[in-house]
């Protein structure tokens, strides 16, 4: 319960940092006054590396104002959001979770065993996902200069959650598999198959981050 708290705490911090408004998706067409056209143009750019790149563009442009000019603070940016919309999934998953176990009938208890292993899937997805940040605020910290080892085995731990995280997330749409369900079950595929997409969305980012670090490092091979 304390790990549970403490990681909700440090996702809204960081949301908070990016003035995040978890369920707005303003279009990428016009910049509202104030926004940042050069962080438009970039995040603009940097989406088109993703698997979901319309996708991507909606959900970062809310961040324009933070004036997000560089590959880490992008990819800090898009993989706090996959946290906190896995968090925001858990929570709905929850809730449906306890309305099932108050019901007895046959088919309730299998729905509520359906939403019960998404729950498990999502909630590794979120200590996943936590995991890639505290390990990516390390490799920020690292400067380019001082490539070694041991920052090419963050990259790889980072590398590794994150893909964890994703493949957790897409077992859950799995469960729900999109033909005849109930509007109940169309609205969970679709909030774990956000996180999916978000969170394929943020790998392809981290991984044209850690590019640099990479190129860098087979450039002091012998």
């Amino acid at each position: 319960m304390a790990q549970l708290i403490n990681l909700t705490l440090l996702v809204m911090l960081l949301l908070s940092l990016f003035s995040i408004e978890a369920l707005a998706e303003p279009s990428m067409k016009r910049p509202q006054r104030g926004y940042h056209r050069q962080t438009v143009a970039y995040i603009k750019g940097s989406c088109q590396t993703t698997l979901y790149p319309d996708l991507c563009r909606r959900s970062l442009h809310r961040f324009v104002s933070s004036n997000i000019q560089s590959p880490e603070h992008l990819t800090h940016v898009a993989l706090s959001m996959s946290l906190s919309r896995a968090l925001h999934t858990r929570e709905y998953l929850v809730q449906l979770a306890k309305q099932f176990e108050a019901l007895t009938n046959s088919n309730n208890r299998r729905d509520y065993f359906v939403v019960q292993d998404c729950f498990k899937q999502i909630d590794d997805s979120v200590d996943e996902l936590g995991h890639s940040i505290k390990e990516l605020e390390r490799l920020n910290k690292i400067p380019t200069t001082l490539i070694n080892d041991d920052v090419l085995w963050h990259i790889s731990n980072v590398e590794t959650w994150m893909s964890t995280a994703l493949t957790d997330a897409s077992t859950c749409v799995d469960y729900f598999p999109g033909r005849r369900m109930s509007k109940m079950k169309a609205a969970i595929r679709g909030k774990v198959l956000n996180v999916a997409q978000v969170t394929s969305n943020a790998l392809a980012l981290f991984h044209r981050y850690a590019a640099k670090y990479r190129e860098v490092a087979q450039a002091k091979k012998p």
